[in-house]
């Protein structure tokens, strides 16, 4: 009996190993996930996204015809940071919130410190994206506001991409006007989802980001040594990169080779990428050197392997 509970107790702690080293060493954004359930829910959801991309195409066909384009143009969009918490470690700090919005700043201007890493060959479409980000001054009523807002629950609730976290009728807290802010909405999430976020067409009362509480930010979180390899704030960088209507590099088509990002200057990639590949990385859409573009905030690599938008 005693040697029969020792390899239960094996087996039972090897797998909860496997499952746990899946999780911390692997990107998983729960984007598309939230998208399908979204698209059940509201049919006409992929109509509105379609007609977005219309006129994105056609915007930026009307600006290259004129020879124009927005380079001296830097849009600025106040944020709010929803931190729904139980225990300490939940309970990011202001100073984590602000390491957070500075280095999407750095991440969406192209100043970041690791923006020499891109490879030479795609360093003509690395780009600034002229979007920066502030935290609010004011609440939708117009009080003054640091930009950070907290909840504290009484246990330790793991939320998933069914959007409970934003509503307060469901131990989360409300969105803000989102004509007028970027919501960004802070806890613990289950299933080793680091985030996910609303495309452009979704609901106003659930638009914006969510975020495990261990990936924001470029300090660790109290009680935390390190949430490595997700410490760099590039998880916010990703996902706000879906609210901005990005989707994934590798266009989510199952590794076909026939789907598509919907931005030009992107080569066409398999599937997801994991990890830190070295340069250059290839698959079977980009066989030849330099292959895909690994390093894009919209692949899943980690976040010191990440380092431009194009």
């Amino acid at each position: 009996m005693k040697k029969q509970l020792l390899a239960l107790f094996s087996v039972i702690t090897l797998t909860f190993t496997a499952i746990a080293g899946n999780i911390q060493n692997h990107r998983n954004c729960g984007t598309m996930e939230n998208l399908d359930r979204l698209k059940r829910e509201d049919p006409a959801l992929a109509d509105r996204m379609q007609q977005i991309e219309r006129q994105t195409a056609s915007y930026v066909a009307a600006q290259s015809s004129k020879g124009q384009n927005s380079a001296d143009m830097v849009i600025t969009i106040p944020v709010v940071f929803h931190i729904i918490y139980n225990t300490a470690a939940q309970n990011i700090s202001d100073a984590q919130c602000i390491a957070q919005l500075n280095q999407l700043n750095l991440d969406y201007a192209r100043q970041n410190s690791d923006a020499g890493n891109t490879p030479a060959a795609f360093q003509s479409a690395a780009a600034n994206t002229n979007i920066q980000f502030c935290l609010a001054q004011r609440t939708p009523t117009g009080a003054a506001t640091t930009g950070i807002e907290r909840r504290q629950l009484s246990s330790n609730v793991s939320f998933s991409t069914n959007d409970n976290m934003k509503h307060a009728s469901s131990n989360g807290m409300d969105a803000w006007n989102s004509a007028n802010y970027l919501n960004i909405w802070v806890c613990n999430l289950s299933g080793g989802v680091l985030g996910y976020a609303q495309f452009p067409g979704g609901s106003a009362a659930t638009d914006g980001v969510v975020l495990m509480y261990y990936s924001v930010g470029s300090i660790a979180s109290p009680g935390l040594s390190s949430g490595s390899p997700y410490n760099l704030g590039r998880t916010a960088t990703h996902e706000v990169g879906h609210w901005l209507n990005l989707i994934h590099i590798w266009g989510d088509d199952g590794s076909a080779c026939t789907g598509s990002d919907q931005v030009s200057d992107t080569p066409n990639q398999s599937s997801e990428n994991y990890g830190a590949p070295a340069y250059p990385h290839t698959d079977a859409c980009s066989p030849s050197s330099p292959g895909v573009m690994f390093m894009n905030y919209m692949d899943y690599t980690d976040d010191n392997a990440m380092n431009m938008f194009t």
